[in-house]
């Protein structure tokens, strides 16, 4: 009888482990920072570069390596231009253009610091985040802003690309 048992309780665990799949979240984090002194917005993304690679690689057809020892100056290049065309921002109400002052890696992430540069005074921000949610539409973009001491965060997915703030 306690074999039976024995039996029935390790089956029943050895299912229960079984049944659960591994399920990988697709997060990358932005933190955008209003330096009224420097009179500019700071930029800081947060992406799992192999998701950024693939991406990349289902866009343009072609393997990218960022991140890696065999990355590229046209890896580089090409990650410029997608973060342009996917994460952009409208101060005041006019479009600005962002500028890439660097990239490092940190585990599995790559850190990319942007700029948007001769931002006297902030009225209004609004935020266009499409990043990874062509490639993956489960894609969340987590964007925290800081302004003048006031904290907002938001969420972007794919059926929620844009967001306005005001101040």
């Amino acid at each position: 009888m306690k074999k039976i048992i024995a039996y029935l309780v390790f089956g029943v665990f050895f299912v229960s482990l079984t049944s659960f799949g591994f399920h990988k979240f697709y997060v990358a984090i932005y933190q955008i920072n209003y330096a009224s002194e420097k009179q500019m917005l700071q930029i800081t993304a947060r992406v799992f570069v192999d998701d950024l690679n693939n991406a990349l690689e289902k866009k343009y057809k072609k393997k990218f390596y960022l991140g890696t020892d065999t990355e590229s100056p046209e890896d580089v290049v090409v990650l410029k231009k997608y973060l342009a065309e996917n994460l952009t921002m409208k101060v005041n109400g006019q479009s600005k253009a962002m500028g890439f002052l660097s990239k490092e890696m940190e585990g599995d992430v790559l850190i990319c610091y942007l700029s948007i540069r001769d931002v006297s005074k902030l009225k209004s921000l609004e935020v266009y985040n499409t990043i990874l949610v062509g490639w993956n539409s489960e894609q969340q973009n987590i964007a925290h802003f800081t302004v003048l001491g006031a904290k907002e965060s938001f969420l972007f997915t794919a059926s929620s690309t844009k967001r306005m703030l005001k101040f």
